[in-house]
């Protein structure tokens, strides 16, 4: 793995993320498919990794509860992708380091995903867990819901 010194992290808006999503995450759908529930919301944020002057990798943060856990402020991590000539070089692991930060900074102390069956081992690499069993989003495959918190 080669990693890239040279970036630039930036807030964007939840439809400066569909250039990255659509071809990572919804490769195949309807570009409206990037849209997701509470993008806009206030407690909203995305973050954007650039390589010189192109958006290499997304991820967004929800304030959302899932039912599962008792945490007091949760926040969901949706939407996390690198462009695949960005891959394999230290990027996600950027993207979610800095979404962190920012939970923090915000007063949150939870995390949760839906996170994709090919992406687990990324995620326990950055300290998630998996909690409960295997299901099946239709437009995205296997899944497991993973958490972290500090």
């Amino acid at each position: 793995m080669d990693k890239i010194a040279s970036y630039t992290i930036r807030h964007i808006t939840g439809e400066e993320t569909y250039p990255v999503r659509h071809p990572v995450l919804r490769a195949g759908l309807p570009l409206s498919t990037c849209r997701f529930e509470g993008d806009d919301a206030t407690s909203t944020f995305h973050v954007g990794l650039y390589i010189d002057q192109t958006l290499a990798g997304v991820v967004t943060m929800l304030e959302s509860r899932h039912t599962l856990f008792g945490a007091e402020r949760q926040f969901q991590l949706r939407g996390m992708a690198v462009l695949p000539e960005f891959q394999k070089k230290g990027l996600g692991q950027v993207l979610v380091r800095e979404a962190e930060e920012e939970v923090k900074k915000r007063g949150g102390n939870f995390i949760w995903m839906n996170a994709r069956k090919v992406a687990l081992p990324f995620y326990e690499r950055l300290g998630y867990v998996i909690t409960g069993t295997e299901f099946v989003i239709k437009t995205a495959g296997p899944h497991y819901v993973m958490y972290k918190m500090w």
